[in-house]
């Protein structure tokens, strides 16, 4: 199976939906999805006053590459704050997080398999 097909659409006719783990304040618009091979495109938020700490460090099996929409967030291992305009492209295996955000953040992510 691959990801649907759709043609332009409003993306906030998509509502936001609590993501894997355990923090209430992180949510995702799904907008495209695998669902067999897990690789999706979504919009990540993070209300202001998030702390991802209690889902620990990620690691993945798919690449993931990330665009910081709005606001920020303050990536508590590496001690670096990104904000909007800023961009990560991580392959299988990185490391990355956890993350706090204070004023909130907005995110675009893909996330695919390589062949």
């Amino acid at each position: 199976m691959a990801k649907p097909e759709h043609e332009f659409f409003p993306a906030k006719t998509v509502e936001f939906t609590p993501c894997a783990g355990v923090v209430p304040q992180l949510t995702e618009r799904i907008l495209a999805a695998d669902g067999d091979s897990g690789v999706a495109t979504r919009i990540l938020r993070f209300e202001p006053g998030t702390d991802t700490t209690p889902n620990g460090v990620q690691v993945h099996d798919f690449w993931e590459e990330v665009y910081i929409l709005e606001g920020s967030f303050h990536d508590t291992r590496l001690g670096k704050t990104f904000s909007a305009g800023d961009y990560a492209c991580r392959p299988p295996g990185m490391e990355h997080g956890p993350w706090t955000s204070e004023e909130g953040c907005l995110t675009f992510e893909v996330r695919y398999r390589a062949s």
